[in-house]
């Protein structure tokens, strides 16, 4: 005895495996792993307070007299700690930045980057060693700068300013949707 799918069941069959299809496609996206985003920000730099409201310094002018000069804000970045990035679950290389601007503000900014694109990846700073948290966890605390801005290229992410930079020990680019590590680098500090 010959067995035939009605028309409205396979009508239903179809409309859920479309379904499933559609929901497969938007959570993973496969077509990332055929794009790429190329960003090229330049470096970092904070706007100097006017030189009224800097602090002044005495002068001493040719008639022995002294004159208030406004003294200079510090106008080059400092770095604060630097890495190259490892592969996690995706080849990614370039170096993390972590930089304090003049006006008091810190970014982190990604040089020569080049991982995967990917749904839905993001930028943190974890404070667990790159080694750890390229793999499997951010750690507790992690702080997450944003979106990922492109796969390719240089780009800064403001710090929050109540961030305790002391407790973070590497960036991160982690995919959110997937929970997994991309790459990560190690903010070593300077000497």
């Amino acid at each position: 005895m010959r067995r035939c799918i009605s028309k409205p069941a396979l009508a239903a069959v179809s409309l859920v495996l479309l379904a499933v299809v559609t929901a497969g496609l938007i959570a993973f996206q496969p077509w990332k792993a055929f794009t790429s985003t190329t960003v090229d920000e330049a470096p970092p730099t904070a706007v100097a307070a006017p030189a009224t409201a800097a602090p002044t310094a005495a002068t001493p002018s040719a008639s022995g007299a002294v004159i208030a000069s406004p003294s200079a804000p510090r106008a080059t970045p400092t770095d604060l700690g630097r890495g190259s990035f490892v592969s996690g679950e995706h080849t990614t290389t370039g170096q993390a930045r972590l930089v304090r601007l003049a006006d008091g503000s810190t970014v982190l900014r990604l040089e020569n980057l080049a991982t995967s694109e990917g749904p839905d990846v993001r930028v943190y700073l974890s404070t667990r060693p790159a080694a750890e948290s390229k793999i499997d966890t951010l750690g507790p605390d992690a702080v997450e700068l944003g979106r990922l801005k492109g796969n390719q290229g240089n780009q800064n992410y403001t710090v929050p300013a109540d961030t305790d930079l002391a407790r973070f020990h590497s960036a991160v680019i982690w995919c959110k949707r997937f929970s997994v590590g991309f790459g990560a680098a190690d903010l070593t500090r300077p000497l």
